[in-house]
């Protein structure tokens, strides 16, 4: 049965680990940090941006569209495509986002708020039904797992974005299209496996999203050394 003490629960579990990402990410823009209440709404929109993802994936399923396709292909675009327009309209458009580095923390942060209320949402279940130890399995698998896929993903579009950061409009534009197209397909990628893998290999999945974390990592120190030409 869900209930406040339920609810509540939940939205510590999902929010918690969200939380030590961001603190992870945000240390990686510790020489000129970004305003905190704009990291806040980023994460705040992230949130919403879940709503808005569920609704338009009920709207796709009452199409009729099987869930192999749902799962590959539709999710993942609506999900990039939301975590995006919640980092866009509550960061993206404001003057803080000044140098080359801040798209790509503000869309990690969107994307950490997107994963704390998907999390919080699949933990309801067996935290009302006092699974205890589920509840602390399926929170383990989605830090790791399902967490690091949103955050690689996002992350993808913010380097795109600060590729171009000094560019024109339609280079920037150019790219940010670019970055969610290889974002989506990072995502597919990711249910397709999981979903052929049937459990088996899914640490296999998981090292792959680490090694990308590493990658995004390096590339973030060199989009620090960019500057204005």
């Amino acid at each position: 049965m869900v209930n406040s003490t339920v609810i509540f629960f939940s939205l510590v579990g999902g929010i918690l680990p969200a939380l030590f990402w961001l603190y992870f990410w945000l240390r990686e823009d510790k020489l000129k940090p970004e305003p905190r209440a704009l990291i806040m709404f980023s994460f705040l929109f992230g949130m919403i941006a879940v709503i808005v993802s569920l609704y338009a994936e009920k709207t796709v399923r009452d199409f009729s569209v099987g869930s192999t396709m749902l799962l590959v292909f539709f999710a993942p675009l609506i999900e990039e495509t939301t975590k995006f327009f919640a980092a866009y309209f509550s960061s993206l458009r404001k003057r803080e986002n000044d140098e080359p580095i801040d798209p790509i923390i503000y869309l990690i942060t969107s994307a950490l708020g997107f994963a704390a209320l998907e999390n919080a949402l699949f933990l309801l279940n067996p935290i009302s039904d006092y699974e205890i130890a589920t509840s602390i399995a399926s929170g383990g698998m989605r830090f790791i797992g399902a967490t690091l896929l949103h955050v690689v993903a996002s992350a993808t579009i913010g380097i795109f974005i600060s590729f171009a950061f000094y560019k024109n409009r339609f280079s920037k534009f150019f790219m940010t299209i670019i970055g969610l197209i290889v974002a989506v397909t990072l995502h597919s990628f990711f249910n397709f496996f999981i979903m052929n893998n049937n459990g088996e290999n899914i640490l296999a999945v998981f090292g792959v999203l680490w090694v990308l974390v590493i990658f995004i990592i390096l590339i973030i120190e060199k989009i620090k050394r960019l500057k204005r030409t």
